[in-house]
């Protein structure tokens, strides 16, 4: 089982920079995407359905133009739940997930903190999250959490950790919030495979960081523990370049 996950920074601008042609080569089962930034009915789904993915459910935020998460898949998924039933995250549709046999993969968009604000909300969504989680891996122990966790969890994660430190992505209270995430159940799944420096997910548009490689790993497949004996495979795609972040890749046993 190959699952894609990745924050196209608008699907429609993506499949302009030929997202779906990249899709096709890389055919993954699942595919898990973020910041979408489109309503369904904006979408020309046939396109998804041509790239081989006739399955395909869209979680969109209420605000136009924003936010937003999807599913696509080869083979349809056993059930499908939209958003996790806490008001304040499903209006800006950050959580999608599927069930496919005895494996529940789940898109998640959680939220920067780019300002005070957002801040706030961005660590009651960590809290609200982890505790949504903890009742979910009990029924669902198979579980994968896919996409961008706007969060450093290291050092290693950042090009620098200095001068980042007081800056929201890497904040103390976020890095622990993500350690303790990891600690009570799940598997980082690129790192479990890969412990070299310098590997990221996102680059500012400015001043030339992607070519001078100075990014954030803010994009993660968090696996649940019951799956480890099935983790294959799991890397950073760096080479794509439909967006400001760059896909990953976990691959599973059946």
């Amino acid at each position: 089982m190959k699952i894609v996950s990745y924050n196209v920074n608008g699907i429609r601008a993506a499949i302009g920079k030929g997202f779906l042609e990249w899709l096709q080569l890389v055919d993954p089962d699942v595919v898990c995407l973020q910041e979408i930034k489109a309503q369904e009915d904006q979408l020309e789904l046939k396109l998804f359905e041509e790239a081989g993915y006739g399955h395909h459910y869209w979680y969109s935020a209420q605000k136009k133009g924003y936010s937003g998460v999807a599913i696509l898949a080869k083979t349809p998924p056993n059930h499908v739940e939209y958003g996790t039933g806490i008001d304040y995250m499903d209006f800006e549709g950050r959580n999608i997930r599927a069930d496919f046999g005895d494996v529940s993969v789940m898109s998640l968009y959680l939220p920067s903190g780019t300002n005070l604000d957002r801040l706030d909300l961005k660590l009651q969504y960590m809290a609200d999250f982890q505790q949504y989680v903890d009742l979910l891996k009990v029924k669902h122990p198979n579980l994968i959490i896919l996409g961008d966790y706007n969060i450093c969890h290291h050092a290693i994660d950042i090009h620098d950790p200095v001068r980042n430190k007081n800056v929201s992505g890497f904040l103390p209270v976020e890095r622990e919030w993500i350690g303790s995430f990891i600690d009570n159940g799940f598997i980082d799944s690129f790192r479990h495979f890969n412990k070299d420096p310098h590997q990221y997910t996102w680059w500012s548009y400015r001043a030339n960081a992607r070519n001078n490689n100075k990014g954030w790993r803010l994009d993660y497949g968090m696996v649940s523990r019951p799956l480890a004996k099935r983790l294959k495979r799991s890397v950073i795609l760096s080479e794509a370049k439909h967006s400001d972040h760059c896909p990953i890749l976990v691959e599973l046993d059946q």
